[in-house]
């Protein structure tokens, strides 16, 4: 008996001085071999390896862990760490349960990269994605970690450094701290997170936490629980986000949200498996509130986002920031960096379309399916009292279907649709105006009667290539048609369509308010390659026929239209000058055509001051009187060009309080 205890004695002593010696060196390849097949990487342990068994909760550091990247990711490796230390305990693993007292980590070196194509290489089973799941850690040390983040999909790039602090104070108080800084695409990121003390954490309880990330302008503060630390799978709790434009947040999320004035905004959320819940939403965006509930789905290969959101009060120049555009008088602390130089340029620039570029790749990242509904509207002199809209977004297509803009008589409504699947995108743009009222479009002094009365339809259907509003405006292929099938004009204004220098004049200087019947009217205009012909324009009145003609050039925002009048009945001093209306869209000029004007002008005034009888006068002068324009068959041409107006079997009736 003694000598075998004496063998085993020896046997032992024999065994820990060999494991000293060897420091357990022999386990470095096993080791490696099954952290290799849980990564799916390959994996190599360049130092000794250094193991405590002889514990409830047994020691493992591996010196020199070098972790290797994806094939197609090349050569450098996703991760090296000089030196990590592991703790685990027994006991709970008899149960299933992995508790990790210690992980230390010293000058960990990650690189994160996401390809062209998507491919992640920290996506270790890509076949079967799923959320962070670490065990319980009680103590977590993180020294001089360095990070680098490219992602050439979303074309974003990080780098910076992660470290930890952590501080016990007694059982209960204390806190955790993982801090993370460096640059995100040039502008400073930082990111703060605390906890309560890693030592109290347990899996059966939730571990809570807040959060605190600054990315440029963007500040995102959150605060949360974790319910079964660390499965990041299941969390919830509240957040608060600030920033001058809601689409820089596709750096933080990934997601395309679109260009916005400065906003603020805060909601609940939780997320289960791949599938994020945010619900009450608030906030504004601009001078608009906006709040409703949004649910992002992680699970397919892009994410998909279906929202329904309101406002109670939409400011319609807050939508300008959506297609690039700056609000016209808005504020600058209102606008947003990015749209302040925008501004700039438009001034210096007498432009009105925005040239800011659609980012393709982003409306390719993501699909959506949100509502969107304004149950009022500050529009300006514009009359909409509500909005609502369906945006579809889909394998790079995005469709706003329907656009429905409530008048508070008539309605515009309509589709458009932009196609980013190809290089330069393609737009096209349905849009039409039914019984809309004049009186309610065309500005008046106030307290005065309106200058027309009466309904308005119109269509616009057009199709374009390019990646700003102004490429595709300069590239515009389709139609627009106008119609006013019937109503009421100042007589003022319609006699000066044809320069009647006796009493169109008179009316105008005497601010008369009497009225004439608008048989109809109708303009026609098509666009080719951003520039839209003045095909046909007519309006019919009761005492003057007007025609038009010219062009509106997108590709230059300038016009050059003409308008001739020709009265209905002899005026002695008629003036056949065409009214022009010329210079850049963002301040066009009205004027009359002094050149055209002149000679007939002097020469009536020569007639009148030396031959006054009426017979000496009449050879110069051209009575040329108008006869009615066929109102129903302009009505029923412009129905056919899709202009929503029916076309009426005879002409239009005249206004019963009209008068000539």
């Amino acid at each position: 008996m003694h000598w075998a205890l004496a063998i085993l004695g020896a046997f032992i002593v024999a065994l820990a001085i060999f494991l000293i010696l060897f420091r357990w060196n022999w386990l470095r390849g096993p080791l490696a071999h099954e952290i290799s097949h849980r990564l799916n990487r390959p994996v190599a342990i360049t130092g000794n390896l250094e193991v405590h068994p002889w514990s409830w909760s047994p020691t493992a550091t591996i010196n020199g862990l070098v972790i290797g990247n994806a094939p197609w990711a090349g050569r450098k490796p996703l991760a090296t760490l000089p030196r990590l230390t592991v703790q685990a305990k027994i006991l709970p693993l008899l149960k299933g349960q992995v508790i990790l007292p210690l992980v230390e980590a010293d000058r960990p070196d990650v690189g994160l990269l996401r390809d062209a194509k998507g491919r992640a290489n920290w996506d270790f089973h890509p076949e079967r994605p799923q959320p962070l799941k670490l065990p319980a850690i009680n103590h977590l040390i993180i020294q001089g970690g360095a990070v680098r983040f490219d992602d050439v999909k979303r074309r974003l790039f990080f780098t910076g450094t992660v470290s930890t602090n952590e501080q016990v104070v007694g059982y209960g108080r204390g806190h955790f701290a993982l801090e993370g800084q460096g640059t995100l695409n040039g502008e400073r990121f930082v990111a703060h997170v605390t906890g309560g003390p890693l030592v109290n954490v347990d899996p059966g309880r939730p571990y809570d936490f807040d959060s605190h990330i600054m990315a440029g302008d963007t500040r995102v503060n959150l605060t949360g629980h974790i319910d079964h630390p660390f499965d990041f799978a299941a969390l919830s709790g509240r957040f608060s986000v600030t920033g001058d434009d809601l689409a820089d947040l596709y750096r933080i999320t990934g997601l395309a949200f679109p260009n916005t004035p400065p906003y603020s905004l805060g909601a609940g959320f939780a997320r289960r498996g791949s599938v994020y819940a945010l619900q009450s939403i608030r906030g504004r965006v601009g001078q608009s509130d906006i709040e409703g509930a949004m649910r992002i789905d992680n699970s397919a290969e892009r994410p998909f986002v279906k929202g329904d959101i309101a406002s109670r009060r939409l400011r319609l120049a807050d939508l300008a920031a959506v297609i690039g555009g700056v609000p016209k008088h808005a504020p600058t602390q209102q606008l947003s960096p990015v749209q302040r130089i925008e501004m700039a340029k438009l001034r210096a620039e007498h432009r009105i379309f925005p040239d800011t570029h659609l980012d393709v790749t982003r409306v390719r990242a993501m699909d959506a399916k949100v509502h969107y509904r304004a149950t009022s509207v500050d529009a300006g002199r514009l009359p909409i009292r509500a909005l609502r809209l369906d945006v579809n977004l889909d394998h790079g297509v995005l469709e706003v279907n329907p656009l429905d803009m409530i008048l508070p008589q008539g309605r515009l409504a309509g589709m458009i649709r932009v196609d980013a699947r190809r290089t330069v995108p393609a737009e096209a743009i349905d849009i039409r105006l039914t019984n809309a009222r004049l009186e309610h479009l065309v500005a008046a002094k106030p307290g005065a009667d309106p200058p027309l009365e009466g309904g308005l339809y119109a269509r616009m259907k057009l199709s374009s290539v390019g990646d700003s509003v102004r490429a595709a405006a300069a590239h515009a292929n389709g139609a627009v048609t106008v119609v006013v099938p019937g109503g009421d004009i100042r007589q003022t204004f319609a006699e000066l369509m044809g320069i009647d220098a006796t009493r169109g004049l008179y009316l105008l200087l005497t601010k008369s308010n009497k009225e004439t019947t608008l048989r109809c009217a109708v303009a026609d205009f098509q666009a080719r390659n951003g520039v839209m012909n003045l095909d046909r324009a007519i309006m019919d009145t009761g005492v003057v026929t007007v025609t038009g003609s010219g062009q509106i050039d997108l590709r230059q925002e300038t016009l050059n239209l003409q308008l001739k009048g020709k009265p209905k009945k002899f005026e002695l001093l008629h003036v056949r000058a065409p009214i022009t209306i010329k210079g850049r869209l963002v301040q066009p000029k009205v004027g009359v055509d002094i050149v055209k004007a002149a000679p007939q002008a002097l020469l009536a005034t020569a007639v009148g001051v030396f031959a006054a009888p009426l017979a000496a006068i009449l050879p110069f002068v051209n009575p040329g009187l108008a006869k009615n324009a066929d109102c129903a068959t302009l009505t029923a041409e412009a129905s056919e060009k899709g202009a929503p107006v029916k076309p009426q079997p005879g002409a239009p009736a005249s206004s019963p309080h009209a008068k000539s």
